[in-house]
């Protein structure tokens, strides 16, 4: 069975026929429990999210910040397992039938096996991985698996990164280049300036690949400013924040899906 990256590509392609950015929503596997993530992850799906990066909970999450460190850590206290994170993709997918990735840090692939990884995403009918701490360089073995089974490899720059380095990682890269709209870490509350519009500018000069923002996109306004100039905007941590408020997992998906909804009439333009 092959992976969903040309449902990816479909997506992104349609929102950009309508003239709208295309709306990633983040949330973490198994939290607040397994079961519960998969109904919050649906209903940000089926509230107006185009795209659903699934996050795979990890002990040492150094580029997310508190928020998301927070979930993570409650899923892993309540044993989530690399088989939940896939089991979370197939169930989320077939439900909505909307493109579904993995975001992670590599050293739990590494550990999995890439080739075993790779396949068992496929089957699940995950669209590809999000992989922020994998420099292109190292990333061959992976990317060639990550083709044999149709699944797109999205890397993440910053910045700061040199026009020479963007022209590197986005040549490598597939499916759409995640765009850190600030410098530091998930959840940033940093006024995001020019600087994001500056970096999907320079992005353009070297890549045909739509453009996604993330970091910094905190409600509705600045989904709504973003989505004036990038092909995609990224929702993660305001968004789990959403679900630590809830009192419990059906409030979790109430307040879900009405920020989701929020977002959505913001990137619509």
């Amino acid at each position: 069975m092959t992976g969903n990256i040309q449902l990816l590509t479909d997506t992104l392609a349609r929102a950009k026929r309508e003239r709208r950015a295309a709306l990633i929503t983040y949330l973490p596997a198994g939290f607040p429990t397994v079961d519960g993530g998969v109904a919050a992850i649906t209903a940000a799906l089926n509230s107006g999210a185009d795209i659903m990066e699934v996050g795979l909970p990890h002990s040492d999450p150094v580029l997310d910040g508190p928020t998301v460190q927070t979930a993570a850590d409650i899923a892993l206290r309540g044993g989530t397992r690399i088989g939940d994170v896939l089991r979370t993709v197939r169930e989320t997918h077939r439900a909505t039938g909307k493109p579904v990735l993995v975001m992670s840090y590599w050293n739990p692939i590494s550990r999995y096996g890439i080739e075993r990884f790779t396949a068992e995403l496929a089957a699940a009918g995950g669209a590809g991985c999000v992989l922020p701490d994998l420099p292109v360089q190292e990333s061959a073995r992976w990317r060639a698996h990550a083709a044999a089974h149709d699944l797109a490899t999205v890397f993440v720059v910053a910045p700061s990164t040199s026009t020479e380095r963007l022209h590197e990682i986005t040549t490598a890269g597939t499916g759409f280049v995640y765009a850190a709209g600030l410098m530091g870490v998930t959840g940033s509350g940093g006024s995001l300036g020019g600087t994001a519009a500056d970096l999907v500018r320079r992005l353009r000069t070297v890549t045909d690949l739509p453009v996604c923002v993330g970091i910094g996109i905190t409600n509705s306004a600045r989904a709504a400013a973003v989505a004036a100039y990038a092909d995609g905007v990224i929702v993660g941590a305001a968004l789990v924040r959403a679900v630590l408020d809830a009192a419990d997992v059906s409030a979790g998906c109430a307040a879900v899906r009405e920020f989701v909804s929020e977002l959505a009439e913001g990137v619509q333009g």
